[in-house]
């Protein structure tokens, strides 16, 4: 594929020569009506004058802010035109419009695996805007379906890369690290659009979710995983607070325990601390021993 780069090609203000074009038609117009020509003369000005003014007339265009004219002559590109305005250029031009606004494109739910294994539905949206204008033209048979196609391809190589969701700490997952899953999209689009002329400005996640057939079960995972997160810290506090106690109890000598009635004091203590309902308490009207 040949390298074609946009570049700019001189064009001259259209608002002058459209007030000439018009005079000159106004004058050809009362000197055909005015002047006593015979009929052969008057076909041959018609046949010949009238396809002039039009082809003249051709080369006058509008460029809109934010809008790029490409121009080409029989296959051949000459350049781009972006100075907005009416503009005119070589009547056997060929103009093609190209917009320059930035635009934005959200992919459908695409249903892929991801680096687990396991299915997940994952959309995203891409903002983008079309910097090389030769290049959007020449390089690709249509550039809006280009990014279309091409950011839903990148979207599920991504999404392949990564786990869902975090295993470890240092793990980067497509749920807990959604800048970092952001930037390499918009990495990965944007290394596919290129020789489209396309910036790729913003990509993010616009929805991430299990796909329904597993939905269930993985959020029985993920409460799973938190209950048992939140039971270790229970037992991690708990045990500093057996410890604080056993050691308080032993410095101001409130009392003189065993090896064996420590290990029950421990155990009830335990029991207390991490139950999830509240304890019935037993009074030992007795002895201790």
């Amino acid at each position: 594929m040949s390298d074609i780069r946009e570049k700019e090609v001189k064009s001259v203000s259209g608002i002058p020569l459209l007030l000439i074009l018009l005079a000159l038609t106004i004058v050809a117009i009362l000197a055909f009506v005015a002047i006593d020509m015979s009929k052969a003369m008057r076909i041959a000005v018609m046949v010949i004058g009238v396809p002039i003014l039009l082809i003249a007339f051709s080369g006058l265009y509008k460029v809109e802010p934010n809008q790029s004219a490409v121009l080409s002559l029989f296959g051949k590109y000459i350049g781009s035109v972006r100075t907005p305005g009416l503009r005119f250029n070589n009547p056997f031009y060929t103009k093609k419009k190209i917009s320059l606004r930035v635009r934005n494109f959200e992919s459908g739910k695409l249903k892929v695996n991801e680096l687990d294994g396991s299915p997940i539905e994952i959309a995203a949206i891409v903002v983008w805007e079309v910097n090389d204008s030769a290049e959007a033209v020449f390089n690709v048979d249509s550039y809006e379906s280009f990014v279309q196609i091409q950011s839903e391809a990148a979207i599920r190589s991504m999404a392949t890369s990564y786990p869902y969701d975090q295993h470890e700490a240092d793990q980067i997952s497509l749920r807990s690290h959604p800048m970092e899953i952001s930037d390499r999209l918009r990495h990965e689009i944007q290394d596919r659009l290129a020789k489209a002329g396309i910036n790729v400005i913003e990509a993010r996640i616009s929805h991430l979710a299990y796909s329904p057939e597993i939905a269930g079960a993985m959020l029985q995972r993920q409460q799973a995983g938190a209950i048992i997160a939140a039971r270790k810290k229970i037992v991690e506090g708990a045990v500093g607070m057996v410890e604080d106690a056993l050691a308080e109890l032993k410095d101001k000598d409130i009392i003189d325990l065993d090896p064996e009635r420590r290990a029950a004091m421990v155990s009830n203590l335990l029991v207390v601390l991490c139950s999830d309902k509240a304890t019935q308490p037993v009074v030992n009207t007795g002895s201790l021993y």
